[in-house]
């Protein structure tokens, strides 16, 4: 394990097993390969780049084990060509992902929760700080797969309209569209009111929600990307909310990962934005499911591969 996961996952290991976690790994390219000299299996997140260096290292490699779903850090067909299989932990952060969704949704449209140091200072900024009610107001999705859908379910439940733009999903697969305005992506930018991205990062959504798209959106509506940095055009976003063209931000995921401080500098003096560390989908009850999940996802691999 080169990056940190849930220890009390560990034991489903058994005792038979010899396990190396140690999530400084991910920051010491030279110790990780090093490691995976006699490695049968290696578990990720989204930081420790599985390439082909990495798999030259690895003669034994059988499987990846990825803590999470996206895959932009890891060569699959370069794995495909070793015959190591790649497992995402699919579905045990949907959870924790819709919530964060939504709590980013109602604190950005509400914009009233960093008024401390005003409230400490003996200002009072009533008028300044009345903000708006999800209610009636339309959540936009792009992508509509497993954690949108989870995200649309609550949404739906605060009495927000739903719609949705997913050129990948067939027309009314189980019937998940009941209920859900589906559009083309200019038809949802000019629809949402919260735009929130769920959708991996390829060569086609890169720099998708980019100035121009920013201009198709709705005067004061909000932007949320827990999917991958590179989707949002940074210095675009941070522009159209210093102009006041978007209402907030949430972005949990960044074209630079760890955010530096001279990459950060691009959202300086950008109001209501709320910037995190790639922890949408890692809460205490996610961690664990991911991690099960993973541990799981890899003694099964092992298993089918002696």
């Amino acid at each position: 394990m080169s990056e940190f996961m849930d220890e009390s996952a560990l034991t489903l290991f058994g005792a038979d097993c010899d396990v190396l976690n140690n999530p400084a790994l991910v920051d010491d390219r030279a110790g990780l390969l090093a490691a995976l000299a006699d490695a049968d299996a290696l578990i990720v997140r989204n930081r420790t780049q599985v390439d082909a260096d990495l798999l030259a290292a690895a003669p034994r490699l059988r499987m990846v084990g990825r803590l999470g779903v996206g895959l932009d850090n890891i060569d699959m067909d370069a794995c495909a060509a070793r015959n190591v299989s790649v497992r995402p932990a699919t579905g045990a952060n949907t959870l924790s992902v819709a919530e964060y969704v939504i709590s980013a949704t109602l604190t950005l449209l509400r914009g009233a929760y960093g008024a401390q140091a005003a409230m400490l200072a003996g200002d009072w900024p009533r008028n300044r700080l009345i903000g708006a009610e999800a209610s009636g107001r339309t959540m936009g999705l792009v992508g509509f797969g497993g954690i949108a859908r989870a995200v649309a379910e609550r949404a739906r439940a605060l009495g927000m309209h739903i719609a949705a733009h997913d050129p990948h999903l067939p027309e009314d697969p189980d019937g998940v569209w009941s209920g859900v305005r589906r559009c083309d992506l200019d038809a949802l930018l000019a629809t949402a009111d919260v735009l929130s991205l769920h959708v991996p990062l390829t060569e086609g959504t890169r720099g998708m929600i980019d100035a121009e798209a920013i201009a198709r959106m709705r005067p004061g509506a909000i932007v949320i990307n827990t999917a991958r940095g590179g989707i949002v055009d940074e210095p675009a976003l941070a522009q159209a909310l210093r102009s006041g063209a978007l209402g907030g931000a949430a972005l949990d995921v960044f074209a630079t990962e760890p955010l530096s401080a001279q990459a950060a500098q691009v959202f300086a003096g950008a109001p209501n934005l709320i910037l995190t560390p790639h922890i949408a989908g890692v809460t205490q009850e996610g961690n664990l499911r991911v991690s099960e999940v993973t541990v799981k996802n890899v003694m099964e691999d092992l298993a089918d591969a002696r």
